[in-house]
């Protein structure tokens, strides 16, 4: 039954997705390679969490970007953005800066088509983590991405999220 809710809320961010705001209007879908991979969850134990967690971060989308906001009336910047996603939709309590999330003891995972939704994924900007989304599945993540901007879903194998993107962490594990 997990499976299915997962998978059901999966076909559900492919058909209401909006992409980057570069895309011409009506051009919503995702244009991930990575869009045609099965849903994957972390663990059958945990699927019911990653369903969580992906609901309340495709609902956050369109909320505004502030530097070191936390909530959806104040604002996210990227980190704020994954903590509050998971404390309210799985109660736990992550770090504060995308760098602390990196250092986090959890499972590494290297490679794009190996991500599960709920799993973290981390960006090396100028040599050094300093970004983070959570990894909702058909090669989407949802992430705070700048000043001026909204929360919003993106390809992470995009020209500029895929030449950035460093690894995932699988804290539902």
């Amino acid at each position: 039954m997990r499976h299915a809710l997962l998978f059901a809320a999966v076909l559900l961010l492919a058909a209401c997705a909006s992409g980057p705001q570069r895309r011409p209007p009506g051009s919503g879908t995702s244009h991930s390679a990575l869009a045609g991979l099965p849903p994957r969850a972390p663990s059958a134990a945990s699927a019911g969490e990653a369903n969580d967690i992906l609901f309340r971060a495709i609902g956050l989308v369109g909320t505004p970007y502030r530097w070191g906001g936390n909530t959806p009336a104040g604002g996210f910047d990227c980190s704020g953005l994954v903590d509050y996603i998971y404390r309210t939709a799985a109660n736990i309590q992550l770090p504060r800066t995308s760098h602390e999330m990196a250092a986090m003891d959890a499972r590494k995972v290297r490679k794009m088509t190996q991500l599960a939704s709920g799993d973290l994924v981390f960006f090396d900007i100028g040599g050094a983590i300093s970004h983070v989304g959570v990894y909702v599945g058909k090669g989407r993540f949802v992430h705070a991405p700048n000043s001026g901007g909204t929360v919003r879903l993106d390809d992470i194998d995009g020209p500029y999220w895929g030449g950035h993107f460093a690894y995932g962490k699988r804290v539902l594990d």
